[in-house]
């Protein structure tokens, strides 16, 4: 005679209900959320940026100081940023604070362990993490029909800019984070795989960091065809310093070019418009405007 398993169906449907509210974040601790959160802080403009996408407005009630999108994110409690106040994110009374690992210190996470706020982890390091981010996001505040649309748009957007860029030569590009002594972004940065995605070969692509250092003996070596220059923290006085170096392809052709930092360097929603300002200063004929350059 055959046994009938004992608990199967009788565990099922609470096996699935603590599926549905538990969640892994990217440093591997799982959550339980018996509802969504109705307190949030959050401590990352990506974070909070995606927070506000969902239409989360209500929800967040603590954001860093450098949470400046959009305009509505200002007008949140501030508790700092690389350096958060354990006792401004308390005072909050969060049910869940988001952060990325970098600015979670030991001492905040372990007296919100103490005081049972649950914390959970956001470490973007590609495009389609951002995506997943949405997406789990959406189910942690029961937003999922609000994250779908999101990254359906972001979706279609990327295959866009793919398509309009993937029949072209690829150019090499050198990104200038910092011109003295000179930083570029390499494997291991966010950015790394995006100016591939943007049309581009990073001239840095063998280092052995994310950030490196590189001697201008490497640059004129490698010849890049597009300087690509964060507008916010590189000023044009810097960049012009550039054409002294007048071997380089990018200088020949005057192929110097801004972006957004603020949009390219937050693993948010706002990501895609960052990656089509890589693919216009990587290929800006494909995309409908002329040779913009930051020269005299």
């Amino acid at each position: 005679m055959k046994r009938r398993p004992q608990g199967i169906l009788t565990g099922m449907p609470f096996m699935a209900h603590v599926s549905s509210r538990s969640f892994v974040d990217d440093a591997g601790h799982r959550i339980y959320l018996a509802k969504p959160p109705a307190r949030v802080v959050s401590l990352a403009p990506s974070i909070t940026e995606m927070l506000f996408a969902l239409g989360l407005d209500e929800q967040i009630v603590g954001v860093t100081d450098f949470c400046d999108y959009p305009d509505a994110a200002k007008s949140k409690a501030q508790v700092g940023y690389s350096n958060p106040s354990v006792e401004a994110v308390i005072a909050l009374r969060p049910e869940v604070v988001l952060a990325p690992s970098d600015f979670l210190r030991p001492d905040l996470q372990s007296k919100l362990e103490q005081l049972k706020i649950p914390v959970f982890v956001l470490d973007a390091r590609t495009l389609e993490d951002i995506l997943l981010h949405i997406q789990t996001l959406g189910k942690m505040f029961e937003k999922t029909s609000a994250a779908n649309e999101v990254t359906q748009t972001m979706r279609q957007r990327i295959a866009e800019i793919r398509r309009k860029v993937e029949t072209l030569p690829a150019r090499r590009v050198l990104y200038v984070l910092n011109s003295q002594p000179l930083i570029a972004v390499g494997p291991g940065s966010f950015l790394h795989p995006m100016i591939g995605l943007a049309g581009g070969v990073n001239i840095a692509a063998q280092a052995g960091v994310a950030y490196p250092k590189l001697s201008m003996e490497a640059v004129l070596k490698e010849d890049p065809e597009v300087l690509i220059f964060p507008s916010e923290t590189v000023p044009r006085s810097e960049q012009q310093q550039w054409l002294r170096w007048d071997s380089l392809s990018a200088v020949k052709l005057r192929r110097f070019h801004e972006v957004s930092s603020s949009l390219l360097n937050r693993p948010g929603p706002r990501i895609i418009e960052g990656l089509e300002q890589l693919a216009r200063a990587i290929h800006p004929e494909t995309f409908g405007s002329g040779e913009e350059s930051v020269h005299p």
